[in-house]
């Protein structure tokens, strides 16, 4: 079988329809300065191999597009996320997303929708940032539950220090890009995630929240890998 084999070419894009097999999951489409009919041409050639899709970073446009191709496509209009589940994937592992504030809520739910597309359970812990830590502290043992957690935060991004420091488990910090001025619209948050005191913190990108979801259900596979391993599953 050619390289070409894995890959459809669409002129403007190959579909890399080899990825699943390489990576678990398959291909994402980033909708994000394509047109609606390029994404809807992708979406097709995905759909042509694959029972799921997901996009992110799409608006209204995209997602009429490529419903009018793909009657059962939802869209999350505040994460900016289209998604055609014809076969979910059976759900491994928990992830808590948690969020600091309201305006952090985007980027959260772009995390959680990915996570959920990719086979993972998704609790989801909302305006919890410091500035009420009371209100962290009101749930933090539902969210040690988790086997992964994604924390979003804008401004100085504390909770992830805060988060970092009460548990045992990966937290994965993604600056949402919210702040007053000096935030420099997320940098400044990013910089404070990455000198973040707190052990067991990795960082993500300003306002990335498809890659922390996709990390956490990559943590998650492996996870229940391993358990089947040490049970003689296949």
């Amino acid at each position: 079988m050619s390289i070409q084999d894995h890959y459809e070419d669409l002129g403007f894009a190959k579909i890399d329809h080899s990825r699943k097999a390489r990576n678990g999951f398959s291909e994402v489409v980033f909708c994000e300065g394509k047109t609606p009919d390029q994404v809807t041409q992708i979406a097709q050639s995905i759909l042509k191999h694959q029972d799921n899709l997901l996009a992110t970073r799409a608006d209204a446009a995209h997602f009429a597009a490529v419903l009018a191709i793909a009657s059962d496509a939802s869209y999350d209009e505040r994460a900016r996320v289209i998604s055609v589940i014809r076969y979910p994937i059976t759900q491994i592992g928990i992830v808590a997303v948690v969020s600091a504030g309201t305006a952090d809520q985007p980027v959260a739910e772009e995390a959680a929708l990915t996570a959920e597309a990719l086979g993972c359970h998704v609790n989801r812990f909302s305006d919890v940032g410091v500035a009420g830590i009371h209100r962290l502290m009101a749930v933090i043992d539902d969210i040690r539950r988790a086997d992964v957690i994604i924390a979003v935060a804008g401004m100085e991004g504390a909770l992830v220090s805060v988060l970092g420091g009460l548990v045992d488990i990966p937290v994965l910090a993604v600056p949402s890009g919210i702040g007053y001025g000096a935030n420099f619209g997320g940098v400044t948050t990013l910089l404070a995630m990455i000198n973040s005191c707190a052990s067991g913190v990795a960082v993500h990108n300003i306002g990335n929240g498809f890659g922390a979801g996709y990390m956490a259900a990559t943590i998650c596979r492996q996870i229940d890998r391993r358990i089947r391993e040490a049970k003689g599953e296949q």
